[in-house]
């Protein structure tokens, strides 16, 4: 064993698959669409193809990579244990249900697996925009247990959005609460306002609160809310459209930021 691992990853809707050291370093990238192994350097050219052996499918081109931009440099230098970008949706559901699934029996389904499918449904809407210059994280963590449930960043600005499970029930919005058929109505809205603060202050960029909704059975909003945009979780491919807020050099650099969780660390 050469103790090297390898880490995927998406970036622009391609799927590269990076080989680093035991201490997290990034020595090499696999390109799988543009079937090329780069190698930051040639002394473990043998190390990594061994290790990328499985994955490999074809002939490839091994070589220098190109000139990196600056959010590569980024990257490169960040520890895979510190990368969010592969998080898939409802990761940190993922794994609180992997390490406790509760009873085997239950006479309501665990509402876990509920908020887990709603943030599944939306992460998967926003995961498509990737190819259009946009970039999702999924299950950001904030101190104190809080976590964004999807951070969205592209041309059109940033975005923090918060998936919930409504479907078929009957849901009402007045600033700052929400109702959810009959049950008591609880300020939700407030909370992501603070979260969405919190990551403008972690980003010194603005970032704007979303609340996507995962089929409603009906949905009420005398007034629409301050400062947040109310979706369903059909509508969130639609934040695609607003541009004009972020350079393609701004994007990356907020994303370069935004996957290290050293960023979020004081917030």
């Amino acid at each position: 064993m050469n103790g090297l691992r390898v880490i995927p990853t998406w970036r622009h809707g391609r799927e590269r698959l990076y080989v680093c050291l035991p201490d997290g370093r990034n020595i090499a990238w696999y390109d799988r669409e543009a079937a090329r192994v780069n190698l930051l350097g040639r002394d473990r050219e043998d190390d990594v193809l061994r290790a990328l052996g499985p994955f490999i499918t074809g002939p490839v081109t091994v070589g220098a990579p190109p000139v990196p931009t600056p959010a590569e440099l980024a990257r490169l230098a960040l520890h895979p244990d510190d990368d969010l970008a592969p998080n898939r949706p409802g990761e940190a559901l993922v794994v609180a249900l992997d390490r406790d699934p509760g009873p085997t029996h239950r006479l309501r389904p665990d509402p876990r697996r509920r908020a887990l499918a709603a943030e599944q449904t939306v992460g998967d809407a926003l995961d498509r925009l990737d190819g259009a210059g946009w970039h999702t994280l999924h299950s950001v963590p904030l101190p104190g247990g809080d976590r964004i449930h999807h951070l969205l960043i592209g041309p059109g600005g940033l975005y923090a959005v918060h998936a919930l499970h409504t479907r078929k029930q009957r849901v009402r919005v007045a600033d700052p609460m929400i109702a959810l058929g009959r049950r008591d109505p609880y300020p939700l809205l407030r909370r992501l306002r603070t979260d969405a603060e919190r990551a403008t202050h972690a980003l010194t960029a603005e970032v704007r609160p979303v609340l996507a909704l995962v089929d409603p059975g009906a949905l009420t909003i005398p007034t629409a809310p301050r400062e947040v945009d109310v979706l369903t979780a059909a509508e969130v491919e639609g934040l695609a459209r607003r541009g004009g807020v972020l350079k393609p050099a701004d994007v990356e650099a907020l994303h370069a930021m935004a996957r290290d969780r050293n960023t979020w660390v004081r917030v």
